[in-house]
């Protein structure tokens, strides 16, 4: 999937419109900019009370993108498995609040892609260097699948990997830039997803980072 937009976009010139990867999957371009003062302040203060971290996959290797987690829940990955907890397992205490500008991102997003209702209360927060990758996934550690996704990136551009319901299923190359959102449900909740490693093509505003936060429901 091809795209004209310079790497090097910014609030100036980033792209808008509507881009459909899949029958109830959207991408948002430009979506999110007019809040991105106001996204980057909530991770700032999400990440002083909950700090980013690389977690480890159940079979013991550590994850390349580092995270953090707020909402009424988080997800988390160790020896015991991934799953979402109350609790960030390094304090013993309930993790951030979602800052408003992610609520409200969220559902309005949601709205826009087809979804109305969606209620999010959890909200993973990756942080990408160059190099880091994220391998082809479902996400299926919440309760019921009738929520969509909706994912915010921020920063450096991603190549966003989009493959159907089975691991092997050839995946769609979108390419990601600062204030793109991503959101999918409906039949598509559980198809397979990640991101390419990252190339060091950095921001203007944010350097050589890439922060993607995907705000669900998991309770």
């Amino acid at each position: 999937m091809g795209t004209s937009l310079n790497l090097f976009n910014d609030e100036e010139t980033a792209q808008t419109g509507r881009e459909r990867i899949g029958a109830q999957s959207v991408v948002l371009r430009g979506y999110a900019l007019p809040a991105a003062r106001a996204l980057l302040a909530g991770v700032d203060a999400v990440r002083r009370e909950a700090p980013f971290r690389h977690m480890v996959t159940p079979g013991g290797l550590p994850m390349s993108v580092a995270l953090t987690n707020c909402g009424d829940f988080g997800w988390t990955s160790d020896a015991r498995g991934y799953r979402y907890t109350r609790e960030d397992p390094r304090t013993g205490l309930p993790w951030p609040a979602m800052p408003e500008a992610f609520d409200t991102l969220a559902r309005e997003a949601a709205l826009a892609a087809g979804f109305p209702g969606f209620a999010p209360d959890a909200c993973l927060v990756n942080r990408y260097q160059p190099g880091s990758r994220l391998s082809l996934h479902q996400d299926k550690d919440e309760r019921d699948y009738d929520a969509p996704i909706v994912s915010v990136s921020l920063g450096m551009p991603a190549v966003f990997l989009f493959g159907g319901h089975e691991r092997g299923d050839k995946a769609v190359h979108v390419p990601l830039f600062h204030g793109d959102v991503v959101v999918w449900g409906g039949v598509d909740r559980l198809r397979y997803h990640g991101v390419l490693p990252l190339k060091d093509r950095p921001h203007p505003t944010l350097g050589s980072v890439r922060i993607n936060f995907t705000i669900r429901k998991a309770g």
